[in-house]
């Protein structure tokens, strides 16, 4: 399947929506789940600002690539951002667009890494 990586250096990211859970099947509830490694998925809404436009994506990542406290506002890094095109048709209806994921989100947050006091 085509990737395309995604340049984010000259952007501005931060999260809109704070991650969640991915649903591989809305009628079951079951979690989506890494073909490769297994890893379960989440999705984390952020606003990319870049070249004068503002865009909000939906990123998939895994969970044990979401580190630091992300809500609302939060700026944050994406390592390994890609976007890759999709289709499909369902109920004779075609349908595509843009699939974004990401090997890691990481707060960029003053003391997102530093320990909380007791």
């Amino acid at each position: 399947m085509r990737q395309i990586p995604v340049d984010t250096l000259n952007a501005t990211v931060m999260v809109a929506q704070p991650p969640q859970p991915k649903v591989k099947d809305r009628r079951t509830g079951e979690r989506a789940m890494d073909a490769e490694t297994g890893a379960a998925l989440s999705t984390v809404d952020v606003m990319f600002a870049a070249n004068g436009e503002v865009e909000i994506l939906s990123v998939t990542v895994p969970e044990s690539g979401i580190s630091g406290e992300l809500v609302m506002g939060t700026p944050v890094a994406l390592t390994g951002l890609i976007a890759r095109p999709w289709e499909n048709e369902f109920n004779g209806q075609k349908r595509h667009g843009i699939a974004f994921r990401a090997v890691a989100v990481t707060s960029l947050a003053e003391g997102a890494s530093k320990p909380k006091a007791a």
